[in-house]
C-alpha cells in the first residue's frame, strides 16, 4: 500500500464532466489499494471572477478581506469533488486548509507555510477515507484565513507529501507533462520524460507555467518525486527528481516571461556604495530584482538597469524615485513592454558555445537583445515584448531541430 498525493488544477475541475473525470482518477487510485490525499484548486476562472466581483465593490479592498473571499473558490471545488466521489460509492471527506493543519505566516495574499500538522488527515486516512484538501490556503496565528499566492495549490500538495512521507506526488494539469517550450505556441515542442529539480525550478521561475516554483523548491528540499501529467489524456507524464539519477540533456527547455518590467537609473555618480544603497531600498520592500546591468563609468557617472516583476513596479518606483535626487542621479525611467526569454539546461555546464548559439538564433530572427543574465544552467535575455513568441520559436528551433537531435 502506498500513499499518493494528487493535485488537480482549476482546468481539471472546471465543470461537472471534468469533476467526474477527476473523481474516476482518484477512485481508480484508491481501488488499487492506495491511501489517497487530493489537493484541489478553484474551478476554471473562479479566482479571477471573485477578484472581479471584489473590484466591483471595492477596488482597494484589504488583503485580509480578499483572502476571505478567494478561499471560497477552493472550498467549492473540494466539496463538489467530494460529492462526485460519494455518488460513485466511495468514502470521502473534504477539508479546508486550516482543518488539514496548514499554519501560515500573516502575509495576506502571499502567505508562507510555517508548518503542516496533518493530524486530521491521518485520522481520516485511518478511517479509509479519501481525503480532499483545499489547496492555496491556510490559517495564521490570528485564526484568519490566508492564501499562498498564485500557484499555491502546487505548494500545498508538495507540503502534504513532505510531512506525510508520501510515495508519490502527482500534479495533474491541462498539459501532459513538462515540454521543451509551450506546446500551444511552439509546434515542435517535445515532452520530457524526466527533468531535474534545479532545471524545473529555473523553468518555473522564468515563466514556464506548469509548476509553481515554490512547490519545486519544497520538493527538492524534501526529495519528493513529482509527476506532472494531464487529467484529460491520462498519459504518462514527466518525472521531476534528483539530477544524478538522469541522463543530462544539453538544453531542457525555453521559457518566456512577460510579467517583467525594466527600471533604469540614469547618471548615477560613479563612486562606491551607491549600488548597495539603491538595491537596499528594494530589499527593504521585499522586491526581488532579476537581471542587472551596470554600464562602464563615464564622465563620473554610470547607468544601472535591472528588472522586477510588473506587480512590484509601482512599489519599486515609489521606493526609488524620492531617493534618486539624494544620490545625485539624473533620472529614473521604466519600460513594461519587455519580455524575458531564457534557456535552461544542466548540460550547459560542460558544453561551451551555448550562449553563442542562442544569440545566433536571435540574430537570425532579427531580434535585439537589451540585457543578458547567466548562471551555470540558465541564460536569460531581455527583449522587446512584441518579439517574445518569435524569440522562443527561433531559439527552440536552434536547439531542438531535427538536425541537432
Amino acid at each position: 500500500m502506498s500513499l499518493i498525493v494528487q493535485k488537480f488544477g482549476g482546468s481539471s475541475v472546471a465543470n461537472a464532466e471534468r469533476i467526474y473525470n477527476v473523481a474516476d482518477i482518484i477512485t481508480t487510485t484508491y481501488k488499487e489499494g492506495n491511501d489517497v490525499v487530493v489537493v484541489v484548486s478553484a474551478q476554471g476562472d473562479t479566482t479571477d471572477d471573485l477578484i472581479e466581483k471584489a473590484n466591483e465593490i471595492n477596488p482597494n479592498a484589504s488583503k485580509r478581506e480578499m483572502d476571505m473571499l478567494l478561499t471560497a473558490g477552493e472550498q467549492m471545488s473540494a466539496s463538489l469533488l467530494a460529492m462526485a466521489i460519494e455518488k460513485l460509492g466511495f468514502p470521502v471527506v473534504s477539508l479546508l486548509g486550516w482543518q488539514a493543519g496548514f499554519l501560515t505566516s500573516s502575509a495576506y495574499g502571499s502567505a508562507r507555510i510555517k508548518r503542516v500538522v496533518p493530524d486530521r488527515i491521518k485520522k481520516e486516512i485511518d478511517k479509509k477515507n479519501i481525503v480532499i484538501v483545499t489547496g492555496f490556503q491556510g490559517i495564521n496565528r490570528y485564526n484568519d484565513m490566508t492564501t499562498l499566492g498564485r500557484g499555491g495549490s502546487d505548494t500545498s500538495a508538495v507540503a502534504i507529501a513532505a510531512v506525510m512521507n508520501a510515495d508519490l506526488c502527482q500534479i495533474y494539469t491541462d498539459v501532459d507533462g513538462v515540454y521543451t517550450a509551450d506546446p500551444r505556441k511552439v509546434p515542435g515542442a517535445r515532452k520530457l520524460d524526466c527533468i531535474s529539480y534545479n532545471e524545473m525550478l529555473e523553468l518555473a521561475t522564468l515563466g514556464a507555467q506548469v509548476l509553481n516554483n515554490r512547490s519545486v523548491e519544497m520538493a527538492k528540499k524534501y526529495n519528493i518525486e513529482l509527476e506532472v501529467l494531464s487529467s484529460l489524456t491520462r498519459k504518462r507524464g514527466t518525472i521531476v527528481k534528483e539530477a544524478k539519477k538522469m541522463e543530462k540533456m544539453l538544453i531542457s527547455g525555453v521559457a518566456k516571461d512577460e510579467d517583467v518590467a525594466r527600471i533604469s537609473i540614469i547618471g548615477v555618480p560613479d563612486r562606491p556604495g551607491l549600488a548597495f544603497k539603491i538595491f537596499s531600498k528594494l530589499s527593504a520592500k521585499n522586491i526581488n530584482v532579476d537581471i542587472i546591468l551596470q554600464s562602464i563609468g563615464r564622465n563620473g557617472t554610470k547607468d544601472i538597469s535591472f528588472t522586477v516583476g510588473k506587480s512590484n513596479l509601482k512599489d519599486a518606483l515609489d521606493a526609488l524615485t524620492p531617493y534618486i535626487e539624494l544620490v545625485g542621479a539624473a533620472s529614473i525611467v521604466h519600460d513594461e513592454n519587455v519580455a524575458k526569454v531564457s534557456i535552461v539546461g544542466a548540460g550547459m555546464e560542460s558544453h561551451p558555445g551555448v550562449a553563442a548559439e542562442m544569440f545566433e538564433a536571435l540574430f537570425e530572427a532579427n531580434i535585439n537583445i537589451r540585457m543578458i543574465s547567466t548562471s551555470e544552467i540558465k541564460i536569460s535575455v531581455l527583449i522587446d515584448r512584441a518579439d517574445g513568441d518569435r524569440a522562443v520559436t527561433a531559439i527552440h528551433d536552434k536547439f531542438f531541430s531535427a538536425e541537432t537531435l
